[in-house]
């Protein structure tokens, strides 16, 4: 059986369990509260000494790091496949380009947003929230731009580039932000998203400053 520690709303544990969704895996959710210390306590670090989540453990096999767990699920149960099919080399390569972009870009940012955001009114940093918002709007007119000759999803076929988006994608109306003001590639994109029940088990998550990502 599959164990999965994880905070439901770090979006790097959401982009993995996306991924045993749509590969429809069974697994123990094993919840890890950032917000008690939990990740520091020496039982998890002994899964992960890094102290974060999500770490996934197949029988005797423990791998953290988001990225890399989905990379094990998909060698280790392909069907159906969150990359697109051996032999497409570059779209692959794009995949996974694109999931890294957000995962080091997108992602931290939001995150960032919403830690701020969460502070009393009298103490947020206005001008390094209008910063984050730029930076944020940056991204997306980036992404409507990579969407468009009606391409549906970024690396043709839904895979691990969507995913990485989608936790954080998901959440931007509560920060403030319209992703698909006058950007109808994004519109049309998170629309096939939210048709898949892997995406759908996003909604209802708020933005969580514990979890930044």
């Amino acid at each position: 059986m599959i164990k999965l520690y994880d905070f439901l709303s770090c979006p790097y544990g959401q982009k993995v369990r996306i991924v045993l969704a749509e590969k429809s895996l069974t697994y123990d959710l094993i919840p890890v509260d950032l917000a008690q210390s939990d990740h520091r306590k020496p039982e998890f670090l002994r899964l992960n000494p890094f102290g974060r989540v999500p770490v996934l453990v197949d029988e005797d096999t423990t791998i953290y790091d988001s990225t890399i767990i989905n990379e094990y699920l998909e060698d280790e149960y392909p069907e159906p496949p969150v990359l697109p099919a051996i032999g497409s080399s570059a779209m692959r390569s794009r995949a996974r380009s694109f999931e890294d972009f957000a995962d080091t870009s997108f992602t931290p940012q939001i995150g960032q947003l919403i830690s701020e955001v969460a502070k009393p009114e009298g103490e947020r940093d206005q001008n390094r929230i209008q910063r984050l918002h730029q930076g944020v709007e940056r991204v997306l007119v980036y992404l409507d731009r990579e969407l468009q000759h009606g391409q549906p999803f970024l690396a043709g076929e839904f895979s691990v580039a969507d995913i990485a988006f989608a936790p954080r994608l998901f959440v931007l109306s509560h920060l403030g932000i319209d992703a698909v003001a006058n950007r109808t590639n994004i519109d049309a994109w998170m629309k096939r998203m939210m048709e898949r029940p892997s995406i759908r088990t996003l909604q209802g998550l708020e933005a969580d400053p514990v979890c930044p990502g």
